[in-house]
């Protein structure tokens, strides 16, 4: 068991989301970060698609109730085990009492915790991830509380004498490049005008204070305005994460994995897969800065996320089998010094 002596802002069960449901009208749901959601998994030996405590701006205390292997990954929120610092991006084992303690991060909104064997809580519609809206899914449907007891698997045999190691993470969180995500134009994109088309390239957008799990609401410098013989309205339409709605204000919204399934306003682009990630970690009152993509470069740029996840499974294999470095697995791995 963990005992969540404090729970912090926002903590919750979270693993990649449910894939097959949005036709029935459930949001897909999961971790806003899904990349470092599934380095944490890898590192500990689950499948990617285990279910993890997504925890929102540290502050965040857990005692062990037994000896398992931990990892986290995402924000750096300065932890440490029983006084003791370990580092973000990084598995190690947990001794039964121990105390983790995770405070909050200079960059980054969110950190993944995995533990050996996954968060055991039953499986809702195909996933174990929290949905806050429909209260279901998770543990008991809702953000943990402080005194929650969370249920955790059993680690296998490998995770038992699996030593502390850590890999890169795609990118420094306090790079100006996590800031800057790749947009695909959307299907409205041609009904707004040529000067709104230069200020959604051009200009920084702020994530207002007024977003959630459900959608970033950001703030420009100017409206974005359709052209005078596009204002007609839409009919209600699927929507997924990562789309970016204008309503009637002109100032966008971009939809999180707790989106609704439909909507019915402009779509001026997509942000692609391999970069939701980064809006996970983009914290209230940060800027955002939109790059126009094209398919091909965004179905490259997701291939390239995929080959990076292969690199670490492959790194890891390899050390916990013995093998010798090679500079491959060097490029990967962080032994800590």
């Amino acid at each position: 068991m963990i005992d969540i002596q404090r729970a912090g802002l926002l903590t919750t069960v979270q693993d990649l989301g449910r894939t097959r449901q949005r036709e029935f009208g459930v949001a897909s749901g999961g971790a806003l970060d899904p990349l470092a959601c599934a380095v944490a998994n890898r590192l500990v030996g689950n499948a990617p698609n285990t279910a993890t405590l997504e925890i929102t701006m540290g502050t965040c205390v857990m005692r062990f109730t037994s000896a398992t292997l931990v990892a986290l990954t995402g924000a750096d929120c300065h932890a440490d085990l029983d006084g003791t610092p370990v580092w973000s991006w990084w598995r190690f084992p947990v001794a039964k009492g121990q105390t983790l303690t995770l405070r909050p991060s200079r960059f980054g909104m969110r950190t993944y915790l995995a533990v050996a064997g996954g968060i055991d809580v039953p499986e809702t519609l195909g996933s174990r991830s929290t949905d806050l809206n429909g209260g279901f899914g998770g543990f008991e449907g809702r953000a943990l509380h402080d005194g929650d007891r969370i249920a955790i698997g059993h680690p296998s045999a490998t995770a038992r004498k699996a030593e502390p190691l850590g890999v890169r993470p795609p990118l420094w969180l306090s790079d100006p490049l996590a800031h800057r995500v790749r947009v695909l134009p959307g299907p409205e994109y041609d009904d707004f005008t040529s000067v709104t088309h230069k200020s959604f390239w051009e200009n920084p957008w702020q994530v207002t204070p007024n977003s959630n799990r459900m959608g970033y609401r950001l703030s420009g410098p100017e409206p974005l305005a359709r052209k005078k013989n596009r204002m007609h309205d839409l009919l209600s339409h699927g929507v997924l994460p990562g789309v970016v709605q204008v309503p009637p204000s002109g100032q966008p919204i971009i939809l999180l994995a707790d989106a609704q399934t439909t909507g019915g306003y402009p779509k001026i682009g997509t942000v692609i897969s391999a970069d939701l990630w980064r809006l996970g970690q983009a914290r209230l009152g940060s800027t955002l800065y939109f790059s126009e993509c094209t398919a091909a470069e965004a179905r490259e740029a997701l291939r390239e996320q995929l080959r990076y996840l292969e690199q670490i499974e492959r790194a890891l294999a390899w050390h916990d089998r013995g093998i010798l470095s090679t500079p491959k697995v060097a490029a990967i791995t962080r032994k800590r010094t």
